[in-house]
């Protein structure tokens, strides 16, 4: 059976997750919502689009189900906030798995998080909510990734990890077995994290240098 929701969101995120959920799950977009100020016409992708202030009058929370379709903006706080007001509005927010996804049935998941594909979560993992894992990623056994996070795309988190709230893992970032990681940390591309994080951190991978031609082999 069909199941009907809506989509917080304009932006490109928005847009990707009605191309997955219209192809890969039993969710029938009905329209999209956003903040007053950012509405720009009345329809987004071909569907209505109306004022978060009004949503509950023109798309019930008795008949519909909602996503929150925001980025990683101010460490993810801003997905929060229009979760959290969503729910007070009095709706459900779905979680979507990608069936292209490896994971154990029984993994504690909570609401608002999103999975893409080729994504592989072994056994006794817990996702928080609001949680987003982009695409490639390893959630390795044991681990907790706690609420609010964003995990871009080939991310290893190694086994018994724990990834505090509102935290942001760039392409390639690995955390090593056993690290604990703090809240709001900002890990960046290709970071190797080694050891435990407190909290309101940033750790970034030392940028490759450009050598001038002729000064390797692969240029004799």
């Amino acid at each position: 059976m069909n199941k009907k929701m809506i989509i917080f969101g304009t932006g490109s995120f928005a847009e990707v997750v009605l191309f997955y959920l219209s192809h890969d799950s039993d969710y029938v977009v009905a329209g999209f919502t956003a903040t007053a100020d950012s509405i720009q016409g009345e329809s987004f992708c071909g569907l209505p689009l109306v004022s978060f202030d009004d949503v509950e009058h023109i798309f019930p929370a008795q008949e519909y189900e909602m996503f929150v379709a925001i980025g990683y903006t101010k460490f993810n706080a801003v997905r929060e906030r229009f979760c959290d007001e969503a729910r007070g509005k009095g709706y459900r927010l779905i979680s979507y798995i990608c069936s292209k996804a490896t994971y154990w049935k029984g993994a504690a998941i909570g609401d608002n998080v999103f999975i893409f594909e080729d994504n592989t979560i072994q056994p006794f993992v817990t996702i928080g909510n609001g949680t987003i894992l982009w695409s490639g990623n390893h959630i390795g056994h044991h681990s907790r990734i706690a609420d609010y996070c964003f995990v871009s795309s080939h991310v290893v988190i190694s086994g018994h990890c724990k990834v505090g709230s509102h935290s942001f893992l760039g392409v390639n970032a690995t955390i090593a077995d056993g690290v604990q990681i703090g809240k709001r940390n900002l890990i960046g591309p290709g970071a190797l994290i080694q050891k435990n994080t407190g909290d309101d951190e940033a750790y970034f991978a030392e940028r490759a240098k450009k050598y001038p031609k002729g000064s390797g082999r692969f240029f004799q």
